[in-house]
């Protein structure tokens, strides 16, 4: 359950787009973690740098697109800065889309 529960949960978060680089935040790398207790989410998540305008928007689209999930009690995000987010962390073929294969 708990597996299936965290794809689940991952899914929803396909939702949640970064407004500067027009993909969705699994794509990008920005979720670390997703762990699930009872119900209660906690999602560790990051942005592209600390100073990141859009911090605020991307916490606030993934507390409500987690809660949408079926079996989600509670959802609480941590924004995290450590390990700092990279381009290696996008998946391959959205890192290709956004050119960043020809940086490598």
């Amino acid at each position: 359950m708990t597996d299936r529960l965290l794809e689940d949960i991952r899914g929803a978060l396909r939702v949640v787009i970064d407004p500067e680089l027009g993909e969705n935040i699994v794509d990008l790398g920005f979720v670390y973690d997703i762990a699930v207790e009872d119900g209660a989410v906690r999602i560790t998540m990051t942005a592209t740098t600390p100073g990141c305008p859009a911090t605020s928007f991307l916490k606030e689209g993934v507390e409500a697109a987690a809660s949408t999930v079926p079996g989600v009690a509670a959802v609480d995000v941590t924004m995290t800065f450590e390990p700092a987010w990279t381009p290696d962390l996008i998946e391959p073929a959205v890192r290709a889309s956004l050119g960043f294969a020809a940086v490598n």
